[in-house]
């Protein structure tokens, strides 16, 4: 969660932000901090490509969390979370990566290591995340792994 809020920080929005405004706030951001604005300014230049990379991550990653953007996908989400078991899940950081045998791959955030840990000793951590995570935690679509 403190992600959450050292992006919005970054960027300067909240969370009622709309895809529309935090398109024009990065790409504000972005023009006033582009390295290629400071030719002889080696220094600036370094400072100005840290905070491009900042500005980026911040940016993607709010797009992925934001209601517009789960809207888009709540289909796709919820046929994965209802039909397709869990594969494999690992927990760093209050963030919970959870893969399906389907492929998809979400985070969950903010989940405490207390709820992680009753998971990993559930009998079914697919039924565990349904009563437990799913819908309790802010998520995002974090990948796709192929079938082969």
């Amino acid at each position: 969660m403190k992600r959450i809020g050292e992006h919005r920080k970054l960027l300067g929005v909240d969370k009622e932000v709309t895809l529309k405004e935090l398109k024009t706030i990065y790409r504000n951001t972005m023009k006033d901090s582009h390295p290629d604005k400071f030719i002889n300014d080696e220094a600036g230049k370094l400072e100005a490509e840290e905070k491009s990379k900042s500005v980026i991550e911040a940016y993607h990653f709010l797009v992925s969390i934001n209601p517009e953007t789960q809207e888009k996908y709540k289909e796709e989400y919820t046929e994965t979370i209802t039909k397709s078991i869990i594969q494999d899940f690992y927990f760093e950081k209050q963030i919970l990566k959870v893969q399906h045998l389907n492929g998809k791959m979400y985070e969950y955030i903010g989940v405490p290591r207390n709820t992680y840990i009753k998971m990993v000793n559930a009998d079914s951590p697919s039924r565990f995340a349904r009563r437990h995570i799913y819908g309790n935690f802010i998520y995002r679509k974090s990948g796709e792994v192929m079938a082969d």
